[in-house]
């Protein structure tokens, strides 16, 4: 190895350290974002295209639905969809398959698109009430004013 092939080397590990910035990666964020006619959706998808690191806009107007797929960050994409001065948040539902409890209060929603459900936390369960308890010690065998028919 020569002195060229040498220099070639340092070359190529001091440009490798300066470019150790971490690279972003393609990612899809979906916005649920009210609209109401095609001009609606026209100046939704022109404000989302310009997004940086936007490669494509998809919007649904019968979901309500845009969804921008590139080199973005969802936290750009929201701000960006509230510029338009429309009500917006990121897509709030799931395939009601991924969720343990579909028809939990804050899970089921009328207004969600079909096999589908809001996401919610992990820690969001089913409790049970007072009242259960209640009735199975009304119908209990070790009560004695139980009802007669048992």
């Amino acid at each position: 190895m020569g002195v060229q092939g040498t220099l070639e080397y340092l070359s190529d590990l001091l440009r490798s350290v300066k470019s150790k910035k971490k690279k972003k990666q393609i990612q899809t964020v979906a916005v649920k974002i009210r609209m109401d006619c095609d001009g609606c959706g026209r100046k939704v998808k022109k404000v989302l295209s310009g997004v940086k690191g936007a490669k494509s806009v998809d919007i649904d107007m019968k979901q309500q639905k845009a969804t921008v797929t590139g080199y973005v960050d969802a936290k750009k994409v929201l701000k960006a969809a509230q510029s338009t001065r429309k009500k917006c948040e990121l897509w709030p539902y799931v395939p009601y398959t991924l969720v343990a409890h579909p028809y939990v209060a804050g899970a089921y929603d009328k207004k969600a698109p079909p096999n589908m459900v809001r996401s919610l936390p992990s820690t969001a369960t089913i409790t049970e009430t007072g009242v259960d308890d209640h009735y199975t010690q009304m119908f209990s065998e070790d009560n004695p004013n139980a009802c007669s028919v048992m």
